[in-house]
């Protein structure tokens, strides 16, 4: 009789998946406290699930969730308006995980222009600019 233990890692593996692939969904993941981060872009990505970016300042490079595409969007924050190069600064809330360079933008200001990609959530920090 063939042994079900391969099949038991798999199902297991199986159920794990969403738990990752939530992990840094919605806002659990990050502090209460709003923050402000700076620094020099290094990537940017406009895709799904969230406009994302990476950030290089002196603490390592930052990886950023800013809104979802569509959002990012009616914000103007989208494809031309920054680049790899580009200083930024951005509002909102750090992981929780004080190891973790990872930041969840509610508004980032780039060329002298700030874009409030969630502009419905409450802010106690005015955004740079």
């Amino acid at each position: 009789m063939p042994s079900l233990r391969p099949l038991k890692v798999l199902a297991a593996a199986a159920l794990m998946i969403p738990a990752v692939a939530m992990a840094h969904h919605g806002w659990n993941w990050t502090e209460e406290k709003e923050s402000r981060l700076s620094g020099t872009i290094v990537s940017i990505d406009y895709g799904n699930p969230h406009t994302s970016l990476e950030l290089r300042n002196a603490q390592g490079v930052w990886d950023v969730d800013l809104a979802p595409p569509s959002a990012s969007t009616r914000a103007g924050f989208v494809k031309g308006v920054a680049k790899p190069g580009d200083k930024a600064v951005l509002t909102g809330h750090r992981s929780r995980d004080a190891g973790e360079l990872a930041f969840k933008a509610e508004t980032i200001t780039v060329g002298g222009k700030t874009y409030d990609v969630y502009p419905d959530r409450p802010k106690t920090l005015k955004p740079a600019g």
